[in-house]
Formats: structure tokens, C-alpha cells, sequence
């Protein structure tokens, strides 16, 4: 199948997984990632060996082509007690502690942060790397257990962060915000908790993501400022046989204030 865009109405896959059941695929994602932050001027800022590739407790949503050989966007959800600290610990930490002990006590009910969000140019204005990958990420929470989501936003994302449901957690940095991830650049912390009823989602968004909840793998055309995108949506996680996340929550209490900050991939949502 080829994998050129139709730019009058492109169809793309929408996929989630766990990152150590597809590592091929996860490196694309970072090699994606990476393009986009260089394109943005952000440089300097190491992969860690992208070593969220090996982490148990990291799932990823990939927008790619049907035939699966290009991907043009995508995001990922990481659940606290993986392998690694939540990225908005290591980016945040040592400007406010405080974020360890609220990412545990969320943790002890089932907790994780919606990161690494990013969108080729080749797809952009058509909602995948705003709106339809975050509704998805919200939308399969619950499969993998989670009660509440962590985020750290860029400037553009915050009143879409909201309207999905997050509220900025004014008690971490400065009234919730944080110069990340250099001093001319602001980021806004965030945080979802109600996943289950999303009571705080704006009435639209509330409507979206019950209906991918209900329908996880469905073809649906969207349509954003008048540009539409057909998306094969395929959210129903494979493999969850072998997820436990009792076992992530007792290693979260296991390592609590044990990880030290590890530098990584620019993870704005």
C-alpha cells in the first residue's frame, strides 16, 4: 500500500500498544520526535538511549500509514512504577520535590502522565498531533488501570489539555508552571483525576472519548476546521495478559525517592 499522504482527505492508522511488545516501531517514534524538536530549535536534549523503549510500564499511540512502514505522529502514556520516573519528575524535580511525593500518592491508585505528543509536518492541521491523539490517550487509561494522568504542556497545549479534562496543579512550581526546558520556555503541569466519568472534559471532548471507549477499534472520519482525516482507530491494547499493574504499583512503592533524575527526550505533551 503506499504510504503517501492524500492531502484532501489523508487516512492514517491510530495504534496502541505496549512499547516493549514493538520496539521497531517505537524507534520510529523517537527518530520522528526527535526531527520535530530539532525543526523547533530544541537541541542538545539526549534520548537516554530512548530507554522508555524498554520500560514495562510505557504504552505508546502511534499514528502511522495502513501498511504501517511511516509514521506521522504519535504520544505515550507512562505508568508510574515503570522502570524509569515519570518524565514530569525528571523535568521538573529539582526546581520543586514536591513532585515525587504527589506522583506517589497518586500512584498507590494507579497513575502515569501523558507525554512525548508530536506530529510530522506532513500531517499537520489535521487535529493528530492535538486533539485525536490526546482524546485516544485519555480514551484507553482505563484499560491499563490508571485512575488519574499526569502532563506537562507547552504554552499551545494548556487549553487543550483542558477541554480533554486536565486542571493545572498550581501547587508544584510557580502556580503550576515551570521554565522547561530552558529558561525562555514555559511549561504548565497538569493533572487529570477523573478518568473514569471525565467529569471535567468540556462536553465535545467528554462525547469523543466514551465513543472511542465504547468503539476501540473503529474507522471514523474527523473533521477539524474543515479538514478531514479518516482514522483507523485500533486502541484495543494487545498483550494486557502480561500487564500487571499491581506489580507496578509495588515497584513504585519499592523505589520510592530512590530514582534519581536521568537526563531524557523533551517529553511536553
Amino acid at each position: 500500500m503506499d504510504t503517501l499522504l492524500n492531502r484532501d482527505k489523508p487516512e492514517v492508522r491510530l495504534r496502541a500498544f505496549r512499547a516493549i511488545d514493538d520496539p521497531e516501531t517505537c524507534y520510529k517514534f523517537a527518530e520522528g520526535h526527535m526531527r520535530v524538536l530539532t525543526n523547533f530549535g530544541i537541541e542538545n536534549i539526549t534520548s537516554s538511549k530512548n530507554a522508555w523503549i524498554e520500560n514495562p510500564g510505557a504504552f505508546v499511540i502511534i499514528v502511522e500509514s495502513l501498511d504501517r512502514q511511516k509514521v506521522y505522529g504519535g504520544a505515550r502514556i507512562h505508568v508510574a512504577g515503570g522502570s524509569q520516573p515519570l518524565p514530569i519528575e525528571d523535568a521538573t524535580g529539582t526546581m520543586d520535590p514536591y513532585i515525587y511525593d504527589m506522583v506517589t500518592s497518586y500512584g498507590m491508585r494507579g497513575t502515569g502522565e501523558g507525554c512525548g505528543l508530536w506530529n510530522s509536518r506532513e500531517i499537520a492541521g489535521y487535529g493528530i498531533g492535538s486533539i485525536f491523539l490526546s482524546r485516544a490517550g485519555v480514551a484507553i487509561a482505563p484499560q491499563i488501570g490508571l485512575t488519574s494522568l499526569f502532563a506537562l504542556c507547552a504554552p499551545y497545549t494548556v487549553k487543550l489539555a483542558e477541554n480533554i479534562g486536565y486542571r493545572i496543579e498550581r501547587s508544584l512550581g510557580n502556580e503550576g508552571t515551570f521554565y522547561y526546558p530552558k529558561l525562555d520556555l514555559l511549561a504548565t503541569a497538569m493533572l487529570y483525576t477523573d478518568l473514569e466519568h471525565l467529569s471535567e472534559a468540556n462536553e465535545d471532548d467528554r462525547t469523543a472519548i466514551l465513543s472511542l471507549r465504547d468503539n476501540l477499534n473503529i474507522v471514523r472520519t474527523e473533521t477539524l476546521r474543515r479538514k478531514e482525516i479518516m482514522i483507523h482507530y485500533d486502541l484495543s491494547i494487545p498483550g494486557l495478559e502480561r500487564w500487571s499493574l499491581d506489580d507496578t504499583i509495588q515497584n513504585l512503592k519499592q523505589n520510592y525517592r530512590t530514582n534519581t533524575q536521568q537526563e531524557g527526550n523533551l517529553n511536553l505533551f
